[in-house]
């Protein structure tokens, strides 16, 4: 698991690689990651969109951007957290992935950028 806090936003995230989704012959490998958005602050905030940066190990990069996560620009109170679960296939059994949220304060109106930390999409059998 990573975590990284920007703001008094902690981000949490862990991974999980997917086998029974996964087809290794046709080079596609999926992935499923927990994210954990823990309100550290004193005020309310608003998740109001994403962007990832997607990597995997033969060089090939995307971008995702989108409002909210799966289909929620949640409301998160002080001291509570709202946990998701996606996913991502790659072409490769190794990969990373780190982005962006952008918050919005309930509290005076500001917009901010929290970061996602970076973290790795790797199969199991690649780490014996």
């Amino acid at each position: 698991m990573v975590t990284q806090i920007t703001r008094g936003i902690k981000i949490s995230v862990d991974t999980t690689y997917q086998p029974e989704f996964s087809h290794p012959e046709n080079d596609h490998f999926m992935f499923a990651y927990k994210i954990s958005i823990e309100n550290l602050t004193d005020s309310s905030i608003q998740l109001m969109s994403r962007h990832w940066h997607i990597f995997d190990s033969n060089g090939s990069h995307h971008d995702v951007e989108g409002e909210g996560v799966v289909g929620l620009q949640p409301v998160i109170e002080p001291g509570t957290y709202h946990q998701y679960v996606s996913g991502c296939h790659l072409k490769t059994d190794m990969g990373t992935m780190k982005g962006s949220y952008f918050m919005y304060s309930l509290l005076d109106g500001e917009r901010f950028e929290v970061e996602i930390p970076a973290f790795q999409l790797i199969a199991p059998y690649r780490l014996n």
